[in-house]
């Protein structure tokens, strides 16, 4: 097929749906003259889940435009990115990926003869590359690289060498690979500008980077492998994914942040070019779409009910996965699935002889705790006890959550009713005078006759259910319940405080979302609880 197009076009099917190119007029001079080089890798970490189809559906859009298309399984950046995947775990997670992600390119209709599949200890581990690993850790700087890591690799309080050397594995992977083009999200861009400004100091060749946007998940947030109720794992029974997909963040009439959306954007709309809107007849029946733009109109004009809207994302969604079911379904699969990603309690022996791993259960730190944007839906005095409110507020789930919270007598009602607020929601529910509050509302306060209390505000435009994260702090997992004995939460609490400039911060690092900084209006240098 990719013969057949111009230059012009297969300039359009290489770049629509990215948000970004670096290189425009090296790929326009290099596609007039012959067929382009492409690589896209992935560590082989997390079970890859459904956004990898959007990268996958790019892929498509590559071998349409003719282009000579490699992937890695980068097994070794997946070892140095904190030990994300454990050695002896290596070799079978490289398997896993090998296994699904072919699955997935079968199930989009991907002929799996016109790619080239390579595994990264294949020619990282030999002579000539590691004298280059040595070459460039001798011209780039410290700060360089712990920058261009920064989006990438998970970010801790003691920081390994590992993570420094990651994003200069990843330059030289350009040149070993032979490519002209390396394809990748926009939060690999620091280590693509990396590659950029090194790789010509070794001698080799300035590559093209080709970047995806970041498709946000179903909470709203990055969909992360680490985050269990943000994606769809491709081997979740349609059960999983109905439940999941009801969960998910889709606000009517809201076009922002909106996972569901963007998934037929990015992912369906590229491989089938038409939507279809399944609807009751007295709705105005089925609707198909053969434009994104239209969908995204008609939601934002609340044309398209989100219920419509996940109820037919559904449907697209268990025909991409049904033949990724069908092929795991094997012994052998099975096996390897398992092997791979051994169940938390089949693991208990290894975490006792693994010091990393134990230590993780009482290390103290604030990637631990779930704090979430939420929405007040509705304030009312608590029926027993005159001092307390009882809140129902909307953190991104199906059903809002009740919080009792003790602010009768610092906020005013009508101040708290549909305003934003952050909330902590792993704590375990307490009962709050016969009512059980299932999340902590954060506020910061300043001691005094008489004490001030005010909540946290999150960044403008912020919806319920986005991450709030505290900066080095991104790519932890939040414990699914904080134990009370352990008082994780007051152990960071006693460092958690407000800067002079109204910045909720913890140790001088602020507490963020992806939108900007959580901030309070009037009291500096106060408490938060």
């Amino acid at each position: 097929m990719g013969e057949q197009l111009s230059p012009d076009e297969k300039f359009h099917l290489i770049t629509r749906n990215l948000q970004e190119v670096l290189g425009e007029e090296k790929l326009k001079q290099i596609l007039q003259e012959r067929e382009l080089k492409v690589y896209w890798g992935t560590a082989t970490t997390g079970k890859p889940h459904v956004a990898y189809f959007v990268p996958m559906s790019k892929i498509a859009d590559f071998l349409k435009a003719g282009c000579e298309v490699t992937i890695l399984f980068a097994d070794l950046h997946a070892y140095l990115d904190n030990m994300k995947a454990p050695w002896e775990l290596l070799e079978l997670r490289t398997k896993y990926y090998e296994q699904i992600i072919k699955a997935m390119l079968e199930s989009i209709g991907v002929p799996l003869e016109k790619l080239k599949f390579v595994k990264g200890t294949d020619f990282q581990l030999s002579r000539e590359y590691t004298l280059d690993v040595y070459r460039l850790s001798s011209v780039v700087t410290e700060h360089d690289a712990k920058k261009a890591g920064a989006e990438v690799v998970k970010q801790v309080e003691h920081p390994l060498l590992s993570g420094l050397l990651y994003p200069g594995l990843q330059a030289l992977d350009e040149e070993y690979l032979k490519v002209d083009a390396q394809f990748g999200g926009v939060d690999q861009r620091k280590i693509f500008t990396l590659a950029e400004k090194y790789l010509p100091s070794l001698g080799y060749t300035k590559r093209i980077h080709l970047m995806n946007p970041m498709v946000p998940g179903l909470t709203g947030g990055k969909m992360s492998s680490s985050e269990e109720e943000s994606k769809i794992d491709l081997l979740d029974r349609k059960e999983d994914v109905k439940k999941k997909l009801k969960k998910a963040f889709c606000e009517p009439g809201n076009i922002q942040n909106n996972g569901v959306l963007s998934f037929v954007k990015h992912v369906l709309f590229p491989l089938h070019s038409e939507f279809v809107v399944k609807r009751d007849p007295k709705w105005g029946g089925d609707k198909v779409y053969t434009v994104y733009e239209e969908v995204e109109k008609d939601f934002a004009e609340e044309q398209i009910h989100p219920g419509d809207l996940k109820a037919s994302v559904e449907v697209a969604l268990n025909q991409l996965l049904d033949p990724i079911r069908k092929k795991f379904e094997t012994a052998e699969l099975k096996k390897l699935t398992s092997a791979a990603y051994p169940a938390p309690s089949k693991n208990k022996g290894v975490a006792k002889g693994n010091p990393k791993t134990a230590a993780e259960e009482d290390e103290i730190i604030p990637s631990r705790l779930d704090m979430r944007v939420g929405k007040i839906i509705s304030v009312d005095r608590h029926p027993d006890a005159d001092s307390l409110y009882l809140e129902k507020i909307d953190v991104g789930e199906a059903e809002p959550r009740t919080v009792v919270s003790g602010l009768v007598a610092y906020v005013p009602k009508e101040e708290l009713q549909d305003r934003m607020v952050v909330l902590l929601c792993n704590l375990k529910p307490q009962k709050m005078r016969g009512i059980e509050s299932q999340a902590m509302l954060l506020c910061a306060s300043v001691e005094g006759e008489p004490r001030k209390v005010e909540p946290l505000d999150p960044p403008e435009g912020s919806s319920p259910g986005e991450r709030v994260f505290i900066e080095g702090y991104e790519s932890g997992k939040p414990d699914d319940e904080l134990k009370p004995k352990k008082k994780v939460f007051e152990k960071i609490q006693v460092d958690l405080k407000i800067s002079d400039e109204l910045v909720a911060q913890w140790k001088e690092k602020n507490l963020m979302t992806k939108l900007g900084q959580i901030t309070c209006k009037t009291l500096k240098g106060g408490n938060i609880s």
